[in-house]
């Protein structure tokens, strides 16, 4: 209810003539219900009656929507009054986005960009996200430098983006499976499949707290980033090349796991081995869903943001921290790898 009581009031104030706010409450036990019906009615209350935690929770809560377009906010976030504004130029100007995404800030540090989506995701090609503005735990200060255009990105962030109600719903939505992180990668990927663009809004800012359902640094955390990652990849990624990247992430992952362990992270080390545990058990699930998923949503287009670098090497081996420069520092190994791929297409 703190989030709700410090964070709501900015949503409220909103600078728009047309929306309505619901919020998903997923069976809370402390008095958030009746605080906002008493401080603001005009929130709509959609309660359920258990935690389906982030996926289903605002799957659910979606069916609930009146608008032709839905926008995914968490708690911890403050807006600009101007942000709705900005959000719905860029789907008029650019009828064929699926998702748009604000510039998002961090709470605790104002002008520095914000963990969970900065100005905008990405993907390297061995399936790692990173941002414009945020590189692993590098973040950068936002000084304009991302402002020119709305830019085509590969993924917008869970903590703030609007999506085309028609085509979530033509999607299927969130992969409830997921739970919590990578479920906006996984239908952002479905999305471009669809032929659809994402971008990012630099006009539109946010402020995100972060960390609100799960912690920096929670093991169960790093389960669901590893093990959602796999889901993720195996679900998307082109057939030509799919195990070979699943053969190179199962050592880098594993060298994450030893970092864990070797630095004294026993639980995190944990989580990453049940988490490849818990993939490779259930992967003839998702090899059958991977097999649906080609046939409802053929690949139309080339997904231009996907980005033919290691960010890996980039960030760890070359020291390159920025955007800017990792984006320019493609890996030879890399380039090489990708391009014999392409011969076995």
């Amino acid at each position: 209810m703190d989030h709700l009581k410090k964070f709501l009031p900015s949503v409220i104030q909103t600078n728009h003539d047309s929306f309505e706010i619901l919020l998903a409450d997923n069976n809370s036990d402390d008095d958030s219900i009746e605080w906002t019906k008493n401080t603001y009615p005009e929130v709509r209350i959609v309660a359920l009656e258990k935690n389906y935690g982030y996926c289903a929770g605002n799957n659910k809560a979606a069916e609930h929507a009146t608008g032709e377009n839905l926008i995914f906010l968490n708690n911890d976030v403050r807006v600009d009054s101007d942000w709705l504004t900005s959000l719905q130029k860029i789907l008029v100007r650019y009828p064929n986005t699926a998702v748009v995404q604000p510039k998002i800030r961090s709470h605790t540090r104002p002008t520095q960009f914000e963990y969970a989506g900065a100005a905008g995701g990405y993907l390297d090609r061995l399936g790692y996200p990173w941002c414009r503005g945020r590189i692993f735990e590098t973040l950068e200060t936002d000084n304009g430098q991302y402002d020119a255009y709305p830019s085509k990105i590969f993924w917008a962030s869970g903590a703030a983006f609007c999506v085309r109600r028609n085509l979530f719903e033509m999607s299927g939505g969130f992969d409830e499976a997921f739970e919590f992180h990578m479920e906006e990668i996984d239908l952002c990927w479905r999305f471009q499949r669809m032929g659809y663009d994402i971008r990012v809004c630099p006009d539109a800012v946010i402020w995100h707290l972060g960390g609100g359902s799960l912690k920096t640094g929670s093991p169960r955390k790093t389960y669901f980033n590893f093990r959602n990652n796999l889901i993720m990849l195996t679900k998307n990624y082109p057939a030509s090349e799919l195990w070979l990247v699943l053969f190179v992430r199962f050592f880098l992952d594993g060298l994450a796991a030893i970092s864990f362990l070797l630095s004294g992270k026993f639980n995190s080390w944990k989580a990453v081995l049940n988490a490849y545990f818990d993939f490779y058990m259930t992967l003839p699930q998702w090899l059958i869903i991977r097999g649906e998923l080609q046939r409802t949503h053929p690949l139309k287009k080339n997904l231009d943001a996907f980005q033919p670098v290691s960010i890996v090497w980039s960030y760890y081996i070359r020291k390159n921290k920025m955007f800017s420069t990792a984006l320019s520092a493609s890996l030879v190994l890399l380039s090489f790898f990708s391009f014999t791929m392409r011969d076995r297409r």
